[in-house]
């Protein structure tokens, strides 16, 4: 949060929630930039059910071509450096962009086995990251025809279009395994 407060191009920061969360208003109070932010309660069992449900919530505060950045809460690392660099593609990204990394490992395809079927060649491949930015209207119709994606980008390529790959940060990192905590702290506490 701290990082999309401190952009003065972002407006207004919407986290959406399940209806029964008992921790997101304490949570917000502790923020200065209180009144920049609203709590929706519309929350879904999917990632792009929750996104859906949100464009759907604030539609009343947003025109077509208003840029919106879709950010997970499991992402809480982000700097402000890599958030500058997403939205300085703004001019020059009309399907949207996203912040991404380069693979650099070596990736293998497994078997229901889990023995290697195969190696994928890396090159050219990238691993997206959040926040992943795009106009309203586009991304209202992009999640529309396209409800079962993974991310919002994945939706915008389905219907033909190139959101394009801004390099992001390691630090940038998704919180799934509880090893990836500690990292975490180490991140936040540098900042």
């Amino acid at each position: 949060m701290a990082a999309l407060l401190d952009a003065s191009a972002i407006e207004r920061v919407f986290v959406n929630v399940q209806r029964d969360d008992p921790y997101a208003e304490a949570a917000l109070a502790s923020l200065t930039c209180l009144d920049r932010v609203g709590l929706l309660r519309e929350a879904g069992t999917t990632r792009a059910e929750t996104v859906r449900n949100a464009l759907a919530a604030v539609r009343a505060d947003v025109h077509a071509d208003t840029w919106v950045l879709v950010h997970d809460a499991a992402r809480p690392c982000l700097s402000a450096q890599a958030l500058a660099r997403l939205l300085a593609a703004r001019a020059a990204s009309p399907h949207g962009a996203l912040l991404a990394l380069p693979v650099a490992d070596t990736l293998k395809r497994a078997g229901a086995d889990t023995a290697v079927d195969e190696t994928v060649p890396r090159d050219r491949l990238w691993r997206a990251q959040t926040p992943q930015m795009f106009r309203y209207g586009l991304l209202v119709d992009a999640l529309s025809a396209a409800p079962d994606v993974t991310d919002e980008a994945q939706a915008v390529e389905a219907l033909g279009l190139r959101p394009r790959l801004i390099h992001g940060e390691a630090r940038n990192l998704k919180l799934t395994e509880a090893d990836d905590l500690p990292l975490a702290r180490y991140f936040m506490e540098i900042r």
